[in-house]
């Protein structure tokens, strides 16, 4: 489904944006991965081979993204496709609920999740009109964004930051359709990442999404979960979507959760 399409990752040298990148390069893909340490860049390079160039750099950094999409053009001779994968908790920060929100929490992680998304889908826009051609961006989001879970994941400003992602999505998809550059987001739930240790090592959480999330037995995603999405959105197949939410959730979104 990828077949001759040279796509830029930014975060995509692990969890979810690494998912991503196997499955991209089995489906024909020439891809491009961005992550935030040289350690984890070299062993992406060495997990997806020679139809990938990986690189490191922090997503918040402007630059950054456009380095990575440069750099894809030089070796690929084109660039069809972004997927912003890039974002983090800023609860080290001092995010949580808002009578306990730091300025520091909330600066930060807009930051992380936000601002780097900005500057990632800006390059990737103005390469797309500069190019004049086609293209397509997909975001990650989170279900956080639009259906809360007061009691076990209480970090406000991450909240505030991945509804802004839809927002920010909806109206730049808007905007640049008449140029058919496309732009979605995948929200999904709670995800076995290096991000989600807290919770993926918490037996209350685990308890808790054991009906939060009921698919397949009730269980934490994987990053592969969404994997079949990311395909999606960044082929062909997609190309009369734009602007649109999927959330990939394992039914967080219609259940109540157990306390």
């Amino acid at each position: 489904m990828l077949q001759n399409k040279s796509i830029v990752i930014i975060g995509g040298t692990t969890g979810l944006g690494l998912s991503a990148a196997k499955a991209f390069v089995r489906e024909g893909a020439r891809i491009v991965v961005v992550g935030r340490h040289n350690d984890s860049a070299h062993e992406a390079a060495k997990i997806l081979g020679t139809s990938a160039l990986a690189l490191a750099g922090d997503a918040t950094v402007p630059g950054t993204a456009q380095h990575a999409i440069t750099a894809c053009i030089e070796k690929y001779k084109s660039f069809d496709g972004l997927y912003h994968v890039a974002g983090g908790s800023g609860r080290k920060f001092g995010d949580g609920p808002l009578h306990e929100l730091s300025l520091e929490g909330w600066n930060k992680t807009f930051e992380l999740n936000l601002t780097s998304l900005m500057l990632s889908n800006q390059a990737a826009v103005q390469t797309f009109l500069k190019q004049n051609t086609s293209g397509t961006i997909l975001n990650v989001g989170s279900v956080l964004g639009h259906s809360p879970s007061p009691k076990h994941f209480v970090t406000h400003a991450y909240a505030a930051a991945k509804a802004a992602v839809i927002g920010f999505s909806k109206s730049t998809a808007a905007y640049y359709a008449n140029n058919n550059i496309r732009i979605n987001v995948l929200a999904p739930a709670l995800v076995e990442t290096p991000m989600a240790q807290r919770a993926a090592n918490d037996e209350t959480i685990l308890s808790f999404i054991k009906t939060k999330q009921p698919l397949d037995g009730g269980r934490i995603g994987k990053p592969e979960d969404l994997d079949g999405a990311a395909v999606y959105f960044m082929s062909d197949q997609s190309k009369f979507t734009t602007g649109q939410v999927l959330a990939i959730d394992g039914g967080w979104d219609l259940s109540e959760g157990q306390y």
